[in-house]
């Protein structure tokens, strides 16, 4: 009889805090966990923000779980089955896209208001309700002001400046393999000037880099302590570092893309009240000024915040030659994103070496045929650079889905494996750009003889 009376206690006691766990809303079961974010962004914008929200929402603790835009894909996709992400927060629209296909992020329209349908040619939010964008970006070149001084060099303004022989070796850029903000900028390149001649910019661009990072902040920290005087970077990596301090400036070459940084909410996501609170402060007018800090310096998706902005920074609701930007297609960059990856690594990011030294041949003859003219050793450097603009692949083929299908996933570093289809195709561009660039050094080589 003791026994079943102290059963019965235990019963009883279980049934209260039951029903006192049921009673509990959902936010509150959140303020006893952690809302957790999945996020590509330096630790300069998420802990301001983290701070700022934790301060607007006491019992709740974001946690940030910084990865790169390609390996929070894979980390969402591998924790799908068993999922404690609650959001993911990137500046990469196409990575969305990616996981929207995927089925692996929830709908929620926010309930913000202000906030146009489009900035620049671009969807501010998912026209499905799968991600919102609270952050806008475009794609250019900073450089340090006292580095370019002291080397005599000129500022740049558009992708073809970064050809010129005056740069070689004075330039950084980071892999679109390594980073989502890279790819767009490498696609912005592609989209605005044609599939042949985007590739043929980027190769030329390329012979001259001094350094290909391993991350995209690599470059304007590379550009910041004066490792390298000029970086290919998104917007807010110039604008935050001149903010900060730093003797830098940036600018948007003619062609550029305007795209918004987004944040979604994952499946199944276990704080999901929490998760829509967040979105809904980004996207508030606390939230948006924020973007203003110098260092974030992101441009706000609401008009009305640049009311706020200091002096000179850049307005894409009332600068007509930003808005007017390329009209980037969201559907081509996802379709190619690891066709693109996979094409810049062989033949620039694991060919560095090789295009660097065909490029600097060519350069010294062409400066000795500036001094020496000749038609025979012209035609030699002219034979040489097509070589280097040449690629092995059409934009037919690139367009194709069951050659797309083909490339599954990114090398990070050159003795990384790929396997299959896709590691036969890259085989061949690999020996394709390998001949390419040591016939074009060659051909160079013998137009400087003939001088």
């Amino acid at each position: 009889m003791k026994k079943l009376f102290f059963q019965s206690r235990k019963l009883m006691a279980v049934s209260a805090l039951a029903a006192a766990v049921g009673s509990l809303s959902p936010l509150a079961l959140a303020a006893d966990g952690k809302l957790v974010v999945v996020t590509s962004f330096p630790s300069d914008l998420t802990k301001i923000f983290k701070a700022a929200f934790e301060a607007e929402n006491p019992g709740i603790e974001l946690e940030v779980l910084n990865k790169k835009t390609s390996a929070s894909i894979k980390y969402i996709e591998e924790t799908a089955g068993n999922n404690k992400s609650d959001l993911f927060w990137a500046s990469a629209p196409d990575a969305f896209e990616v996981l929207k296909g995927k089925e692996l992020l929830e709908q929620y329209r926010t309930r913000a208001t202000g906030i146009p349908e489009t900035i620049g040619a671009f969807p501010i939010h998912d026209p499905d309700g799968y991600y919102s964008g609270f952050a806008a970006a475009g794609y250019g070149i900073m450089w340090n002001e006292r580095y370019l001084k002291a080397k005599n060099l000129p500022a740049p303004a558009e992708w073809s400046d970064l050809e010129k022989p005056v740069y070689f070796e004075h330039v950084g850029m980071s892999a679109p393999s390594r980073s989502g903000t890279t790819h767009l900028t490498v696609e912005t390149i592609l989209q605005g000037e044609g599939w042949n001649e985007g590739w043929a910019t980027l190769k030329r661009m390329a012979g001259n880099f001094k350094s290909v990072t391993e991350r995209s902040f690599g470059v304007p920290d590379g550009v910041n302590s004066g490792n390298f005087g000029i970086g290919v970077v998104i917007d807010f990596f110039g604008l935050s570092s001149k903010g900060a301090g730093f003797p830098v400036e940036f600018k948007y070459p003619s062609t550029t893309a305007l795209v918004p940084a987004n944040i979604g909410i994952v499946k199944n996501a276990p704080n999901r009240e929490s998760a829509v609170d967040f979105i809904e402060f980004l996207l508030s007018d606390k939230g948006q000024e924020l973007l203003l800090d110098p260092k974030i310096r992101r441009l706000p998706v609401n008009p009305k915040t640049y009311e706020k902005a200091p002096a000179g920074f850049p307005n894409p609701f009332n600068d007509g030659e930003l808005s007017a930007s390329l009209h980037f297609d969201l559907d081509t960059s996802k379709s190619r994103y690891n066709l693109v990856n996979a094409l810049f690594d062989v033949m620039i990011t694991y060919r560095m070496d090789d295009l660097r030294r065909a490029t600097k041949q060519i350069h010294d003859a062409e400066a000795m045929l500036a001094k020496s003219p000749n038609v025979e050793a012209a035609q030699m450097v002219g034979r040489a650079k097509d070589l280097i603009a040449q690629i092995p692949v059409t934009e037919d083929k690139a367009a194709d889905p069951e050659f797309l299908a083909a490339f599954t996933s990114s090398r990070k570093k050159a003795t990384d494996k790929t396997t299959g289809r896709q590691a036969e195709i890259e085989a061949m561009w690999d020996e394709f750009a390998r001949n390419n660039y040591r016939e074009a050094a060659a051909l160079a080589e013998q137009a400087q003889e003939l001088l």
